[in-house]
């Protein structure tokens, strides 16, 4: 007779998902969805562009979050009859199926679970990713780039559209910085928890002596702000350079000098945009970019004065947050979390739901 005992498994599903649906407010998203499908449905929709595309915009995340909840239902429901007929049947096949679709569904609410923790302002946002080469010469721009390559691979592991903005190619190897947006609900708080110094160790492929070379790279993630004009910025306080967009080699890219580089004279924050049509276009993408930086480097000053006052300076992330060892031991482990896989080729090609997970729920425990 077979034996075909998942109902433990599938009663901690279903008891995950109730609370994951209660923390969502399905009937709330429901009539949110209702109210941005009548603003998307009115016919002078597209004569304000700008504000169209943040009705089309929000609508599809919205529509996206509950077609995952109602996705998860259905499934649940087809596993029960699944269950039942291979237990009625004896079907070995059947069984082989729901136990797949079992740890297929516990990887998918997992997730869902972690992504109820980001609460934060700007979590639910779509985010803008930038990746910095740091010290390590060669080992540091070709590490730079494999990350780059790392993230867009995770993107689309999620089918998450992905935009280049902007890409600074090293006169060596890989990049010298990288500008991309992940246009998906809760890039920004999924993602954020990447933000820091990454570090490599190997076994260089740029030098002859085959010593073990170390290398840096940053990574900041902020989020998309639809408005940051609640920062001014007057126009004597940055320098704004047009140059020409290039590829990898200095290889010109556009006939004209449309790219376009802000840089922002008390902080010393640059900004540089290249993949627009246009030079206003890439001023514009370049403006919202720096504003957003701008406004979150305020709010961390006020929150680190408030900290002082109080007399509880912490540290938060420290200069290195992930090890990345492909020699020896091959091995990718997070320094504030303990999490560590011992396969660095699967992370670097995008694997990295279960550092992201680890990473959030560690925020939420030091927030907590």
């Amino acid at each position: 007779m077979l034996e075909l005992d998942l109902a433990p498994e599938i009663q901690a599903l279903r008891s995950t998902f109730a609370d994951i649906q209660a923390v969502v407010d399905v009937e709330a998203l429901q009539n949110e969805i209702a109210r941005l499908s009548e603003e998307a449905g009115a016919p002078d929709l597209w004569d304000d562009v700008d504000k169209a595309q943040k009705v089309t915009s929000a609508l599809s995340h919205r529509q996206t979050e509950l077609k995952r909840i109602v996705e998860i239902e259905r499934r649940l429901d087809d596993l029960d009859v699944l269950i039942e007929l291979a237990v009625e049947m004896e079907d070995e096949d059947s069984a082989e199926e729901a136990r797949k679709e079992v740890a297929d569904l516990q990887n998918v609410i997992g997730q869902l679970e972690v992504q109820t923790l980001l609460d934060g302002e700007y979590d639910a946002r779509s985010a803008v990713v930038t990746i910095r080469s740091g010290a390590g010469g060669d080992d540091a721009t070709d590490f730079a780039e494999m990350l780059m390559r790392m993230y867009l691979r995770w993107a689309e592991r999620h089918k998450y559209p992905v935009k280049v903005m902007d890409t600074s190619f090293a006169e060596g190897a890989g990049i010298k910085s990288a500008t991309f947006e992940i246009d998906a609900p809760y890039a920004y708080g999924t993602l954020s928890v990447e933000a820091g110094t990454h570090r490599l160790a190997r076994i260089s492929p740029f030098g002859g002596a085959d010593k073990r070379q170390t290398s840096f790279a940053a990574v900041e993630v902020i989020p998309v702000m639809e408005e940051a004009q609640e920062v001014e910025v007057p126009e004597g306080d940055i320098r704004v350079d047009v140059f020409r967009s290039s590829g990898p080699g200095g290889q010109s890219v556009n006939t004209t000098d449309s790219a376009v580089r802000i840089t922002h004279l008390p902080t010393g924050i640059v900004v540089s945009m290249q993949n627009e049509k246009s030079q206003i276009q890439n001023r514009a993408a370049a403006m919202r970019v720096l504003q957003t930086r701008l406004m979150l480097l305020q709010r961390e000053e006020e929150a680190a004065k408030k900290k002082e006052l109080a007399g509880t300076i912490t540290a938060s992330w420290g200069d290195q947050m992930r090890s990345y060892f492909l020699y020896g031991q091959q091995l990718v482990k997070d320094l504030r979390t303990g999490h560590e896989v011992g396969n660095p080729a699967v992370v670097l090609d995008g694997d990295l739901d279960g550092f992201i997970a680890a990473g959030i729920r560690w925020r939420k425990r030091k927030e907590d």
